[in-house]
């Protein structure tokens, strides 16, 4: 586990792992089911990502986007790779969303539906909805 997965939370938040790849909720919740997707390798530009790593990206992408679109039947899907603060090869993955979610009793917008995500908003849930979240996450990636 590298500093990019430990300070999203890893292993509390980790939903999966797919080959060189950490598949975590994201604390802060822009949209529902917000994720980011961690390599392990130690390397600190997309570049240097191993190709055994990029095969595993092929096949980590394709079982996120099914698990997301079996737990909350996204419309689209933004994967973004800032890497600004935190340096190790890492994408925030956001679900997106024309019309509003409902999950464990709260309502779930996507307020910048249909432009760039917001990533400064946050649905702040609390532990028990981050909880279910991961546990819901976890069996659509079964």
């Amino acid at each position: 586990m590298n500093a990019t997965a430990r300070k999203f939370g890893d292993p509390t938040t980790r939903i999966a792992t797919c080959g060189a790849w950490t598949v975590l909720l994201r604390p802060r919740q822009p949209t529902l089911g917000a994720l980011v997707l961690v390599c392990e390798e130690p390397v600190r530009a997309f570049g240097d990502v191993s190709a055994a790593a990029y095969a595993d990206l092929a096949r980590t992408t394709r079982r996120v986007e099914a698990m997301l679109g079996a737990a909350f039947a996204y419309d689209k899907i933004n994967y973004l790779m800032l890497m600004m603060v935190d340096p190790d090869v890492h994408f925030h993955v956001l679900p997106r969303y024309a019309q509003i979610r409902h999950f464990a009793g709260h309502a779930f917008s996507d307020l910048a539906w249909p432009n760039a995500p917001d990533l400064g908003f946050d649905h702040a849930i609390d532990a028990a909805t981050q909880a279910a979240l991961i546990e819901r996450l976890k069996e659509a990636w079964q």
